[in-house]
């Protein structure tokens, strides 16, 4: 995002909209400077101004449930500020999914967008004796490898097992493909894309 565009008020400050980039949720309100947006951009992690300490602030330093960023865009007058990103658990300090209560969102909405910002937390830090961690520092060929295996086990729970083995299989199928996903840099707006480039293409 170009800071040209942003119109600061006359303390050097822009309110910030927060979105879930999944889900589409507005979570929360806050405030950002140049400082603010620089660090989001620089570190994926949104950090907002806090007005009470007059100090840089990224959420989640404290209670860990970060916001992993997808984008920073101003809007058409550039004096307010929308922050996509996946919420990495509970947004407000209440502990509430948002700052205006539970997550009006599916379930399942929310759920791939907090397990898509924790598989970008794990591949940036790769912390010792996580799973995904692992597969990440072992490579693309190894997350590759672990889709077809993960589909081959569907595909052999759908025909020979019951129907509870076979769902566990399907989310171990979603499980790999959100970290291959997250490999290849692939967001929740390229698969929505192509999602609905498949669906125009079923109905014709």
């Amino acid at each position: 995002m170009n800071l040209a565009d942003v119109r600061f008020d006359e303390r050097g400050l822009v309110p910030a909209i927060v979105q879930d980039a999944g889900t589409g949720t507005v979570l929360m309100l806050a405030w950002m400077d140049r400082d603010a947006i620089e660090a989001t951009e620089r570190t994926g992690e949104v950090h907002f101004h806090s007005r009470s300490r007059d100090t840089l602030w990224r959420k989640g330093g404290t209670s860990g449930n970060t916001l992993h960023a997808i984008d920073v865009r101003a809007d058409c007058d550039g004096d307010a500020l929308l922050v996509r990103a996946h919420p990495k658990g509970p947004v407000c300090h209440t502990g509430s999914a948002t700052c205006w209560g539970d997550d009006p969102a599916p379930p399942l909405a929310r759920t791939l967008s907090e397990l898509a910002a924790l598989l970008r937390e794990r591949k940036r830090d790769l912390p010792e004796r996580s799973y995904s961690a692992e597969l990440f520092r072992k490579g693309r060929g190894a997350i590759a490898q672990k889709v077809g295996e993960e589909a081959m086990e569907l595909a052999l729970a759908t025909v020979a097992e019951s129907p509870e083995r076979a769902l566990s299989e399907f989310t171990d199928v979603v499980y790999a493909l959100l970290v291959l996903a997250t490999e290849l840099g692939i967001g929740a707006d390229d698969i929505a894309r192509s999602l609905a480039e498949k669906k125009r293409a079923a109905i014709r």
